[in-house]
C-alpha cells in the first residue's frame, strides 16, 4: 500500500470522538466493527462522560491520549465537529473522518464552515474525509472508521473488490449487492462532500492494494481528474478493471447531486469521453456494477466480440442472437470443420451452425454440452460462449451440464455465461463457478461489457509530445472575426476555404475576379459571430458587380447595427457530400475537449456528435464518428460514394492540437460547416469562430 492515505486504510491507532457504548449509535459502530473484524491497532474512545466504552478505556479528550492517533472518527454534530477538527489538527492526527452533515451541501454558510475545517487540517498536514460521509472501511486491516448498517445486515468477508464512493448509501448498496452474490469485499470508502480527500485519491490508494482485482466507483462529480487519470493509468498497468457509476447524467440528476454532496456535476458527454480516454467502463447504476463483478474476477479478458450461442431450444437460440445484436456482439462464423465436428455429436435434426440448437435431445443425452463445447472451442472465430437453458428439471442431469461447462471454461480459457431462470438449474452452475444469470439479456450484456472493457483497457495510448505554439492576436478579446479565426487555423494545418477580406467595393470586385463564380459574400465583424441570423451572408454570387453591391449593402448594415466593421469577405464556394462540424472548448474540469459530428444549420437542434479528450489519433476520431446516428452514411448509401472521413479526422486532430497548444488562451473553437467530400476529395473548413479566453 502506498503512503498516500495509509493513515486511513491501515492506521496503527484510531480515536473515536463522541464514542458510545451503544453499537447502534454512530459513535458506537466503529468501535464495535473494529473489534469484530480484527483491527490490531489501538482503539481510543473519547467521551468525557464515561470511563470505559465497549471494553476500552475512555478518555476525556484527544489531549489525554498517550499518543497522537493516526486516524480520528468525529461522531459529533454542529459546531462541536468544527472544534473537534481543530483539536485533531493541533494534536497531530494524520487523518480525520468527519461524519456530520450540514456543511458544503447546504449552501454558502455551510461551505464557509467546511472551508474553515479544510484550512485548519491542511495547515497541520492532516487529511480530511468528508464531511457528510458514512466513513471508511478496510476489511483487510479491520480499520472500520464508519457506521454503515449494511455491515450488520450482510456480514463482511474480505475479498478482491474495492468500492470508493462519494455517497455512503451507494457504497453500502454496492457492498450489499456484491455480498449477496457471495463475493468478498475489502474496501468500502465514502468520501461525502470531498472537502479534501476525493474519490480519485481514494481510488489511487486502493488501486495500489495488490489484492484488489476489481475497483468500483460511484461519483457525482469529478473533482480531481488528474488524480483519477493517474489511478486509471496505474490500474491499466496492473490489469485492474475500474467500473464507474457517474450520477447526474440529466439536468434533474445534476441538480440533485448539487444538493446531495455539494458537488458541481460535470457535463455528461465530457465525462463519457474522459472515462473512455482512461479505460474506465461506465455503467448506469450499482446493479450493473454488481452484475458483472463475478465475470471480472474470473479474469476474463476476451480477444474479441464474437459469440457462440448454444441452447436446447430453437427459440432461445433466436433470442440469444437478438440479445447479441442488441449488445453489439457478432455471432461467430464457425468454420466448416467446426460445424462438421459439432454435427457429428448431435442428432440429425439439430442445428450445427451458430446459434447451435442441441434440441430436446439433451434430455436423453446429458453429455451433449460436454461434446459440443470442446468441438467449438478451437475455432479461432469463437471468443465468447453463451449457454441458454430455458427449461430443465426432472430427467435432466443438470449437475453434469454444469460440470462440463466448468471443465470447458477452465480448459479453453474463454468466457462462458449461462442463462437459467429456474433456480434448480441455475444453482448447480453457480456452485461450479459459472457466471449465471436469469435471462439472456443480462448474460450477454455482461459478456459484451467485459469484451468492450478489455478492448478499452488495451487500446493504444496516443501522445502529442510536440504541441504547436498557438498565439492569438495581441489585444484580442471575445471572438476573433472570421478571417482571423480561419487564418489562425490555417497556420496550424487546418485546410480552409480561399477568401479575401475587402474594405471597399473595388476590392470586392477584384476579389471576385481572383476567386471566380460562384462566390460567397459575407460581412466580417468580431461583434457579429453568427452572420446568417442578420442577413449578412449571400451565396451563389455570379458577377463582380453583384459582389460590389453586396459589399455596399453589408457595409451599410453593419454601420446601422453599430458593430465593428472589419470588412466584407469574398470567398470561394465549396460543395460537400456532407457538412460536418468540429468544435473544441476548454472545460473547467477536463481541460481541452473536442467535439465532432453532423454539421450545418441544424447542429444545435440535432446534437449528433461525439466528444474526445486530447491527445487522440485519427483512428480515435473515426471510431467516434462510427457512434453517430449518421454513421451509416459514412460508408456511402444508395450508390453514393463513401465520405472522406480520414480528411475530417485530420481536421479534428488539428483542432485539438490548436486548443491544447493555445495553453488556455483560446476558450473555444467552432468549425462549422466543415465541407467533406467523397473519399480522396478531402475536407475544408468554410466558416470558423475562435473565442479568446477572458484575461
Amino acid at each position: 500500500m502506498q503512503d498516500l492515505l495509509a493513515s486511513a486504510l491501515a492506521p496503527r491507532s484510531v480515536a473515536v470522538i463522541g464514542a458510545s457504548e451503544n453499537i447502534h449509535k454512530i459513535g458506537g459502530r466503529p468501535i464495535h466493527y473494529m473489534q469484530r473484524h480484527g483491527f490490531q491497532g489501538a482503539i481510543y474512545p473519547i467521551n468525557p462522560a464515561r470511563e470505559e466504552i465497549q471494553g476500552h478505556r475512555s478518555y476525556a479528550s484527544l489531549a489525554a491520549l498517550p499518543e497522537a492517533p493516526d486516524l480520528a472518527v468525529i461522531a459529533l454534530g454542529g459546531d462541536r465537529t468544527v472544534a473537534a477538527v481543530e483539536e485533531c489538527a493541533a494534536r497531530g492526527v494524520k487523518g480525520a473522518v468527519v461524519i456530520a452533515s450540514g456543511f458544503g451541501e447546504t449552501g454558502p454558510a455551510g461551505r464557509e464552515l467546511q472551508d474553515h475545517m479544510v484550512a485548519r487540517a491542511r495547515a497541520a498536514g492532516m487529511r480530511l474525509y468528508g464531511p457528510n460521509t458514512q466513513g471508511l472501511a478496510n476489511f483487510g486491516t479491520g480499520a472500520i472508521a464508519g457506521f454503515s448498517t449494511m455491515f450488520i445486515e450482510v456480514p463482511p468477508q474480505d475479498g478482491p473488490v474495492g468500492i470508493v464512493s462519494q455517497s455512503g448509501g451507494m457504497s453500502s448498496m454496492v457492498y450489499g449487492l456484491l455480498r449477496g452474490r457471495g463475493l468478498g469485499v475489502r474496501h468500502v470508502h465514502a468520501t461525502g462532500n470531498e472537502a479534501d480527500v476525493t474519490v480519485a485519491e481514494m481510488a489511487w490508494a486502493v488501486a495500489h492494494d495488490p489484492d484488489v482485482k476489481l475497483l468500483l466507483l460511484y461519483l457525482e462529480n469529478i473533482a480531481r481528474p488528474d488524480m483519477l487519470a493517474a489511478a486509471a493509468a496505474y490500474a491499466r498497468e496492473r490489469d485492474l478493471p475500474i467500473v464507474a457509476v457517474k450520477a447526474g447524467r440529466t439536468a434533474g440528476g445534476q441538480k440533485a447531486a448539487s444538493s446531495h454532496t455539494g458537488a458541481l456535476a460535470n457535463e455528461d458527454r465530457a465525462v463519457d469521453a474522459f472515462f473512455k480516454h482512461h479505460g474506465i467502463w461506465r455503467v448506469r447504476d450499482p446493479h450493473e456494477q454488481a452484475r458483472a463483478a463475478h465475470a471480472y474476477l474470473k479474469g476474463w479478458r476476451p480477444e474479441g466480440r464474437r459469440l457462440v450461442v448454444i441452447s436446447n431450444s430453437g427459440a432461445s437460440c433466436v433470442m440469444g442472437a437478438d440479445a447479441a445484436d442488441d449488445a453489439g456482439l457478432t455471432l461467430a462464423p464457425l468454420s466448416e470443420a467446426t460445424q462438421a465436428a459439432v454435427a457429428s455429436k448431435l442428432p440429425g435434426f439439430a442445428t450445427a451452425s451458430n446459434p447451435i440448437d442441441v434440441t430436446a435431445a439433451l434430455l436423453s443425452n446429458s453429455g451433449l454440452f460436454g461434446d459440443v463445447l470442446p468441438a467449438v472451442a478451437q475455432d479461432p472465430a469463437a471468443d465468447l460462449f453463451f449457454l441458454n437453458i430455458p427449461v430443465a428439471g426432472a430427467g435432466y442431469d443438470v449437475d453434469r451440464f454444469a460440470r462440463d461447462a466448468a471443465a470447458f471454461e477452465a480448459a479453453a480459457g474463454k468466457p462462458v455465461a449461462v442463462a437459467a431462470w429456474q433456480e434448480s438449474v441455475a444453482a448447480p452452475f453457480r456452485a461450479h463457478g459459472i457466471a449465471t444469470f436469469p435471462n439472456e439479456g443480462e448474460a450477454i450484456a455482461v459478456l459484451a461489457q467485459v469484451a468492450g472493457h478489455t478492448a478499452l483497457m488495451r487500446a493504444p495510448r496516443t501522445a502529442w509530445p510536440d504541441l504547436p505554439d498557438v498565439q492569438v492576436p495581441a489585444g484580442a478579446q471575445g471572438f476573433l472575426n472570421e478571417v482571423d479565426s480561419l487564418d489562425l487555423l490555417a497556420r496550424h494545418g487546418v485546410p480552409t476555404v480561399p477568401l479575401r477580406l475587402c474594405r471597399t467595393a473595388d476590392e470586392a470586385r477584384a476579389a471576385f475576379d481572383a476567386i471566380g463564380a460562384p462566390a460567397v459574400v459575407k460581412a466580417c465583424s468580431a461583434d457579429v459571430p453568427h452572420k446568417s441570423e442578420h442577413g449578412l451572408v449571400a451565396l451563389n454570387v455570379q458577377t463582380r458587380e453583384q459582389a460590389a453591391e453586396l459589399f455596399e449593402r453589408f457595409w451599410a448594415k453593419m454601420d446601422a447595427m453599430g458593430v465593428q466593421r472589419d470588412g466584407v469577405i469574398v470567398a470561394a464556394t465549396r460543395k460537400a457530400r456532407r457538412e460536418f462540424m468540429v468544435g473544441a472548448r476548454m472545460d473547467p474540469v477536463f481541460g481541452p475537449v473536442v467535439v465532432v459530428g453532423d454539421g450545418g444549420k441544424y447542429v444545435e437542434a440535432l446534437k449528433d456528435c461525439a466528444v474526445l479528450l486530447p491527445p487522440f489519433s485519427e483512428p480515435d476520431v473515426q471510431a467516434a464518428l462510427r457512434t453517430l446516428r449518421i454513421a451509416p452514411l459514412l460508408g456511402g448509401v444508395r450508390g453514393e460514394p463513401p465520405l472522406d472521413v480520414q480528411a475530417l479526422s485530420r481536421i479534428a486532430v488539428a483542432a485539438g492540437r490548436v486548443i491544447a497548444g493555445a495553453r488556455g488562451a483560446i476558450a473555444s473553437l467552432d468549425l462549422n460547416p466543415v465541407m467533406v467530400g467523397a473519399a480522396g476529395e478531402g475536407a475544408v473548413v468554410v466558416d470558423a469562430l475562435v473565442e479568446v479566453s477572458k484575461p
